[in-house]
């Protein structure tokens, strides 16, 4: 599959979701002995992201106040599939809403549109670069001051999904190839 990617015979997307949240993600900090340092604070609230990345920085993206379920993920996919210019495939986790009989029930019409989906082992997130992606959003891509409010972060985040592949972007590394010799 990484071959066929890597020769524009077919799109390579990964897909996956996350949640930011109004509590902030600082891995660390730093202040002066006596200086109070704090940072706004409201559980609950943010906005979930859903998206399909490619190694190149092609990216399909949608958010949502609401928890992303299975209907949500089966939704972007659906319209995702209207979008396709090649074979696609779509590279997810076994996580429940993507296995379940929500998208069992709409991967034929997908395959029909060329569009694929392929499941990664279990506990595999190494393999899945929607992950950097939302790691770099979360502790790099998005400010402090972006967590000022709710309208603030869904502000934010959704401007950093927009800039992805254009101002900011992630050079993954190849493919790493082996040969099988029997």
């Amino acid at each position: 599959m990484e071959r066929l990617s890597e020769s524009g015979e077919v799109d390579l997307y990964y897909g996956d979701e996350a949640g930011v949240a109004l509590e902030p993600n600082v891995p660390y900090g730093w202040q002066f002995g006596d200086e109070e340092v704090s940072m706004p604070s409201e559980r609950g609230l943010g906005i979930n992201c859903f998206g399909l990345f490619t190694r190149s920085n092609k990216s399909w993206t949608a958010t949502s106040e609401k928890t992303i379920d299975a209907a949500f993920v089966a939704e972007q996919l659906e319209r995702f599939s209207f979008s396709l210019e090649k074979l696609t495939v779509v590279v997810l986790d076994n996580a429940r809403i993507h296995t379940g009989k929500k998208m069992g029930e709409r991967i034929g019409a997908w395959q029909q549109r060329g569009l694929f989906v392929f499941y990664l082992p279990i506990y595999s997130p190494h393999l899945n670069i929607a992950e950097t992606i939302w790691r770099k959003l979360k502790y790099e891509w998005l400010a402090a001051e972006d967590y000022e409010s709710k309208g603030h972060l869904q502000y934010a985040v959704s401007l950093a999904l927009l800039a992805f592949g254009k101002s900011l972007k992630i050079r993954f590394s190849g493919f790493k190839h082996s040969s099988v010799y029997l």
